[in-house]
């Protein structure tokens, strides 16, 4: 039996392919040789050799069970849902987030109102930090970036009007995830929403803060183990919910190759795995709510290959690794954005194509949930012109192209698979790696990640320099005297100040008595290591703000300062 031309026990050997084969390779050879090529380097944006063609005996002792199989089938390298987007189209998320909470509650609306299936929420900087809007630190930055969020009463403007055992939510937040989860729970309360009918995931992933993006706060043991919290957690109480999306957006975002942002993201969340086991918990109990979300590149077969090999590297070790008995546990479920390091401030209208084509290839790799950048995203937070056309080319992609009718279109191409198997073996290698400085906190605290990704954005750039690889509008076809003709979404000076008097009158007016006992109740977990939920839940009811938890957190676990690597 054949299944795309390929035996069901193996791929086709060198024995089995016929004279007439050899014969037209050998032809195709001769003429290729006589063929010009162009100056650049066929290379993939990883730098990794790209042959001219793939046949079949670049698949060597190549098995069609184990390799590729069924979609909705272990090693689930197709797919994990048996029909895929026949079933279920993917949840459309699109980030919002910007000045006060009200004015992201209007964009929430709005984008629900266009046809957004879920909602997607980015915080400013200062909250991202775990800084109030009334902190010293804050000053020029409130709202900016995202949505100020100081304490319960920002969250419950943020989400006026918005009922959440209706929509799926997604939180991008790190240090002070538990404060803002605690503070939607808060909300869900006041609605009447049982906990367990939330839906929607948190972004939670601090080992890739200190790997890529800095944005962290106490050291990486207690950090992780304030994750390992959350997931105990919302195990017992939000079921629906997703307490952790391992990311690897921003190992890619800070130039890393694609198998390294494979690699590294998985290494994370095993790290969460085994922190959980460690503590006594079944994998099987929490593995299935564990989350993935990673970056949709330019180089659009490498990144369908990665999906790919993230899925069948990622079952493979749920199942033997870690013993997970659950087939929920053993499948990657992932939530993809387009590169946001892709876009361009020169032609930013050039950044629609290079978005349709990456989410493209998030949904030819298999993803569940999908964000697609908006054009002026490299000037500033994107105008609403600009989201609708990110959010239509979703649209156009799921209802006109075709491409959702079959499951992974793209399996049993050579070059597909080839390149599959090629990011999966460069990906164990960096396991080994990492097991070798003793996993991947210690990994972290030697430098390893940062040298390795430091080392591959070096690389590139000198790619770019030397015209070795293109970028449309910045190192070629450049236009002189460009103008941006395209509206630009500014941020007044005025959501700061309203955003600091509000902070200030909630400090003034709310019971303190009660903002005192609950500090109490926490800082006594944390010294001696309770599960912080409850406590911080309990000082999101009293309004207690970020900046407060963080501070005295601070004060017990200390503050985190990365060894500078060069």
């Amino acid at each position: 039996m054949e299944t795309n031309g390929m035996p069901m026990n193996g791929h086709q050997s060198e024995d089995q392919l016929s004279f007439e084969f050899y014969r037209a390779r050998q032809i195709w050879k001769s003429d290729v040789e006589k063929s010009s090529e162009t100056g650049w380097k066929h290379t993939s944006l990883s730098g990794e050799e790209v042959q001219t063609m793939y046949e079949p005996t670049d698949l060597k002792d190549w098995d069609y069970t184990e390799k590729l199989g069924f979609p909705g089938q272990y090693p689930y390298t197709r797919g994990i849902h048996a029909n895929m987007y026949r079933g279920k189209v993917w949840t459309m998320r699109q980030f919002a987030g910007f000045g006060t909470p009200e004015d992201t509650n209007a964009r929430f609306k709005y984008l629900l109102a266009h046809g957004q299936t879920g909602l997607s929420t980015a915080f400013d900087l200062p909250t991202l930090m775990g800084r109030d809007a009334d902190d010293p630190l804050s000053e020029g930055e409130v709202g900016v970036c995202g949505v100020a969020v100081s304490s319960l009463a920002d969250m419950e403007m943020l989400f006026d009007g918005i009922p959440l055992d209706k929509v799926s939510t997604s939180m991008t937040i790190n240090s002070p995830a538990i404060m803002v989860f605690a503070y939607y729970l808060a909300v869900a309360e006041k609605q009447g929403v049982p906990f367990d009918q939330l839906r929607g995931t948190l972004q939670n992933d601090i080992l890739k803060e200190y790997i890529a993006q800095k944005e962290y706060l106490f050291p990486p043991r207690p950090s992780t183990r304030i994750i390992a919290d959350m997931i105990e957690w919302c195990t017992d109480h939000t079921p629906k919910w997703n307490p952790v999306s391992i990311s690897g957006y921003h190992i890619r975002e800070a130039g890393s190759t694609a198998a390294q942002e494979l690699a590294f993201t998985l290494a994370d969340g095993f790290a969460y795995v085994e922190e959980c086991m460690a503590r006594g918990m079944d994998v099987d109990s929490f593995a299935p709510r564990l989350s993935h979300f990673f970056n949709a590149h330019i180089d659009f077969f490498e990144e369908i290959a990665k999906y790919r090999a993230a899925r069948r590297i990622y079952a493979r070790r749920m199942k033997e690794k870690y013993g997970a008995k659950n087939p929920k546990s053993w499948t990657l479920r992932f939530h993809t954005q387009t590169a946001g390091c892709s876009l361009t401030a020169q032609q930013p209208e050039n950044n629609i194509v290079r978005t349709a084509l990456e989410a493209l290839s998030a949904v030819l790799g298999g993803t569940q949930s999908l964000h697609t950048n908006s054009m002026d995203e490299t000037l500033a937070l994107p105008s609403e012109k600009a989201v609708k056309i990110a959010l239509r080319t979703q649209q156009v992609i799921a209802y006109e192209t075709g491409v959702i009718n079959a499951a992974d279109p793209l399996g049993g191409s050579y070059y597909v698979e080839a390149l599959t198997d090629k990011i999966e073996a460069e990906a164990e290698e960096y396991f080994e790696k990492i097991d070798s400085l003793g996993g991947v906190i210690p990994a972290i605290e030697a430098g390893f990640f940062q040298r390795e990704i430091a080392d591959a954005a070096y690389r590139y750039q000198q790619e770019l320099d030397r015209k070795e690889k293109l970028i449309v509008g910045v190192n070629d076809f450049v236009e002189e005297d460009e103008k941006i003709d395209i509206p630009i979404l500014q941020i007044s000076k005025e959501v700061e100040l309203k955003q600091v008097e509000r902070l200030r009158h909630l400090k003034a007016t709310r019971d303190q008595a009660a903002v005192d006992d609950t500090l109490n109740t926490l800082r006594v977990a944390a010294q001696e290591e309770l599960n912080l939920m409850p406590p911080v839940l309990d000082c999101a009811r009293a309004y207690v703000t970020v900046g407060e938890m963080c501070r005295l957190l601070e004060e017990v676990y200390g503050v985190y300062e990365e060894t500078p690597v060069f």
